[in-house]
């Protein structure tokens, strides 16, 4: 008698980290400062932080932006204090940038572009989600 293995399909676990989602642009509201600050203080805790960048989202990416023209601080220069947090994992959507005729020149080293599903997918991976 041959016993046959049903086979199922892997669910993949969730990553115990947590992903922020840009979605506003940098000088528009409070909402990329407060996603900054969230993900700087839970990579100071050592937690994974993934970030995400997506919609008006990506122009927070764009370099030679100057937030003092609208009289508000400059908080974008803070992204290059990432890697000092450990926050590695960031992701831009590919739709977004071609949706706004932005190129994929950052002010920022090591964002991963990703298609709109490519994008979803990394999203999935993760437990928690915070939206900005």
């Amino acid at each position: 008698m041959t016993i046959i293995e049903q086979q199922t399909p892997a669910i993949l676990p969730k990553e115990s980290g947590l992903a922020i989602i840009n979605s506003k642009a940098p000088f528009s509201s409070n909402h990329g400062k407060d996603a900054l600050d969230v993900a700087l203080i839970f990579g100071s805790f050592e937690q994974k932080v993934s970030l995400f960048f997506q919609g008006d989202g990506v122009y927070q990416l764009i370099a030679n932006q100057d937030g003092r023209l609208v009289s508000i601080k400059d908080y974008l220069k803070t992204f290059s204090a990432f890697e000092f947090y450990d926050i590695e994992d960031i992701y831009a959507c590919q739709q977004s940038l071609v949706n706004r005729q932005l190129n994929e020149t950052f002010h920022i080293n090591d964002v991963q572009v990703l298609t709109s599903i490519e994008f979803g997918k990394a999203l999935n991976r993760h437990q928690h989600v915070l939206r900005f």
